[in-house]
């Protein structure tokens, strides 16, 4: 006799045979159970666009969410119908309250604040985000580097199916070569470990592993920064090393900054803000910088120009010195 799956287990399902990644998984489920529950525990085929807006109304209204986080729940929920179960809610024209957007320009760093930051990070986290700050990257971009992923040859870092589904070529800090390559060697020391041990697989993406099932034992696909022990993956529930998490590493920028006594909140994406700010300074035209950060439009870039606007406005000074 065939068992019914639950809704939920068909999500995850859906989730995985779209390639979308662990954390958007475990992000899209929490928001269609926070859904359901909101609504009673009734099944999402009965409810419409009322219940729809009702919910995404009450998040922006008694939650207080941000609107990212209330994009975030709406995606999920209209995952959940369109995926799911088969209907295109964008004949509904949902109309909820929408949470109040604002504008924020990035906090960036200077020149000599991510040096500060950077002698107060020890150990692989200081190449972390020193690579992060190089090359303008994302944490979880920085995180999910291959082996395969730098050329040293060319001096070239790559960087495949990023936030924006754009693939992109950076070029590698020639700073942090030695120090890349010295990197490299101890993770290729630590997979042929693994492998005597009779483990050494790693995670591929999409349906590689399938098409290419020795590959996972392959030492190109490691992770450039691996975590110090295995772990159990969870979806396939293996036992395999994976990436360093990045909650470890935004605890040891955090550190860092305190160390410093820096009154700027300092997490990893200042980094990013910082790179593409510095180079606006040096004299890089927007397109290129627009290129390197990844950004399908040149508007999410051009916030950094206000950044810069902010930093060369002429020096006001209160009446109270003149």
């Amino acid at each position: 006799m065939e068992v019914k799956k639950k809704l939920l287990d068909i999500v995850r399902d859906k989730i995985r045979f779209k390639h979308y990644s662990y954390s958007t998984e475990r992000t899209y489920v929490h928001w269609i159970k926070q859904y359901i529950f909101f609504h009673d525990k009734k099944h999402p085929i009965s409810m419409e666009k009322k219940e729809i807006e009702e919910y995404l109304t009450f998040l922006a209204t008694k939650k207080r969410v941000s609107p990212t986080t209330q994009n975030q729940a709406f995606s999920a929920i209209l995952f959940l119908y369109k995926e799911v179960l088969g209907l295109d809610v964008t004949e509904w024209n949902i109309q909820a309250l929408r949470a109040q957007e604002r504008k924020h320009i990035p906090v960036v760093l200077t020149k000599e604040e991510v040096k500060q930051v950077l002698q107060n990070i020890t150990g692989v986290y200081k190449l972390i985000v020193t690579l992060m700050y190089g090359c303008g990257l994302r944490m979880s971009e920085a995180l999910n580097i291959r082996l395969k992923d730098i050329d040293f040859g060319f001096d070239k870092v790559y960087i495949w199916d990023s936030k924006s589904l754009k693939d992109r070529t950076l070029p590698l800090p020639l700073k942090l070569k030695d120090e890349l390559q010295v990197q490299v060697k101890r993770v290729q020391e630590m997979h042929e470990k693994d492998m005597e041990d009779g483990f050494g697989t790693v995670f591929l993406p999409f349906a590689y592993e399938k098409k290419y099932p020795k590959a996972k034992f392959e030492t190109k696909w490691q992770y450039l920064f691996p975590m110090n022990n295995l772990s159990i993956d969870p979806r396939s529930k293996k036992r395999r090393r994976h990436h360093l998490h990045p909650n470890t590493l935004g605890r040891n920028i955090k550190v860092a900054a305190k160390k410093v006594n820096l009154n700027k909140r300092v997490t990893s994406h200042i980094f990013r803000h910082s790179y593409a700010t510095h180079l606006l300074q040096a004299g890089v035209d927007l397109r290129s910088i627009q290129e390197l950060l990844g950004h399908k439009s040149v508007e999410t870039t051009m916030i950094y120009t206000h950044v810069i606007s902010e930093l060369n406005k002429p020096k006001l000074i209160s009446p109270l010195d003149f």
